[in-house]
């Protein structure tokens, strides 16, 4: 089967199963998202989402949260991969956004990704959820997924990234992103999966594929 005949079947699946695709990580204002995706690498949004109400209560705005200390930023958010860099980067892109961007985030790829800790996957986050810009999150999930399915072999997650670019529509972007993210959680997690009555996988992957996979369980 085609690249492209997948990504026609795949998209209906997932039309389907996920009609609305609400955002996991809690917020209110672009700026809130930003500072949720950006400590959301290597931890849960269920995680975040518990830390960050004690911590936009105190900085809801790059203005309010300049104003803190560091240290208190870190001792609210302790319970978070990597807590001490991700404290100084929130401290620190908030006092950039306040005297370069006049205490509104940026709306371009290049600007975000100057901002610190903030990288391409949680820039092209912001650009879809919050801009409405068309943009192709991908994180190591569905980078995953997106090797299981057939639809890139990119050992990168920016070379999947211009695969499935390639493969499905641009309007459908800021929705699939989720919606993959939100399959894979319920119906294609990475380890002690069945391939073989997966309701993708079961005929997106190889036969090579199902077997290895067997053989892991």
């Amino acid at each position: 089967m085609k690249r492209s005949e997948k990504a026609e079947r795949i998209l209906d699946i997932l039309e389907e199963l996920y009609p609305e695709t609400p955002i996991p990580l809690d917020h209110n204002t672009p700026y809130q998202l930003l500072i949720a995706v950006l400590m959301s690498a290597q931890t849960t949004d269920k995680k975040v989402n518990q830390v960050t109400p004690e911590l936009f209560k105190l900085g809801a705005t790059p203005e309010a949260m300049s104003m803190l200390d560091v240290k208190q930023i870190q001792s609210i958010i302790r319970e978070i991969g990597l807590a001490p860099t991700k404290a100084r980067n929130i401290h620190r892109l908030s006092e950039i956004i306040v005297e370069k961007h006049g205490g509104e985030v940026p709306h371009t790829f290049t600007e975000l990704e100057l901002l610190p800790g903030v990288g391409h996957k949680t820039a092209s986050v912001v650009m879809a959820q919050a801009f409405g810009i068309s943009a192709f999150p991908v994180d190591t999930h569905i980078h995953r997924l997106a090797s299981r399915w057939g639809l890139s072999t990119g050992k990168t997650v920016e070379r999947t990234e211009a695969d499935l670019k390639f493969i499905f529509p641009k309007d459908k972007w800021n929705k699939l992103h989720l919606q993959i993210i939100f399959f894979g959680r319920e119906f294609c997690p990475a380890r002690n999966h069945d391939l073989s009555k997966c309701q993708i996988c079961s005929w997106t992957a190889t036969k090579k594929r199902i077997a290895e996979e067997a053989k892991k369980r």
